[in-house]
């Protein structure tokens, strides 16, 4: 399989982690949407990351169906998900957020760097912050629990999704949500970061 998209798109970066952990074997291809355009259409002519080539050609995309993908399909080691309940709901209401905080962000970004300054629109870009302030304050509401040995095998999906998403955010908008005004954050970062398959699976 081959997984394309740069790693400095959170959704390529929480996908390749995530598969990493599962225990399910890839090739990354890092191509841009952007100065890739080309060669990345030439795989997926919707061009959109990550991507996920199948061994037998077909074409998957976006992070969450191609991991829903890789648990059931692919004889993943572990399940990055709680079997139970309320665990779940937890896990799943943390990953929402999570993508949330990425999508607000990659919004507040593309406005920045994409659209003519006199033509953004400010009313827009402060509802964007005001979401991705709020979706980091639910997370930092919740706290999320750190292992002191560093085991991999302690993190979920949910603890992928969010130490993806804030490492991201802290690289493009610090200035919007700064690191001191989410202590929990910021310690669960710091020790998911330091994990091998982190380590292993660089934002640059």
């Amino acid at each position: 399989m081959k997984l394309i998209g740069m790693l400095d798109s959170p959704y390529v970066r929480r996908t390749a982690i995530a598969l990493k952990l599962l225990g399910i074997p890839f090739e990354h291809l890092p191509l841009s949407v952007f100065s890739t355009f080309d060669a990345f259409r030439a795989l997926n002519p919707v061009v959109k990351a990550p991507t996920l080539i199948l061994d037998d050609g077909q074409v998957l995309m976006d992070s969450s169906l191609i991991l829903d993908y890789a648990q059931h399909c692919l004889g993943a080691k572990r399940s990055l998900l709680p079997d139970t309940t309320p665990e779940r709901v937890t896990a799943l209401r943390h990953i929402g957020l999570a993508l949330a905080a990425c999508e607000k962000t990659v919004q507040i970004v593309y406005e920045r760097n994409l659209r003519p300054i006199e033509k953004q629109h400010e009313p827009l870009m402060a509802r964007f912050r005001g979401q991705l302030l709020d979706a980091y304050t639910a997370l930092e509401h919740d706290g999320m629990a750190t292992a002191e040995n560093g085991d991999e095998s302690s993190i979920g999906l949910s603890g992928v999704s969010v130490a993806v998403a804030w490492r991201f955010t802290q690289l493009m908008l610090p200035e919007i949500v700064r690191c001191e005004d989410f202590p929990k954050l910021r310690q669960f970062s710091a020790w998911a970061e330091e994990l091998p398959v982190f380590l292993s699976t660089p934002i640059v």
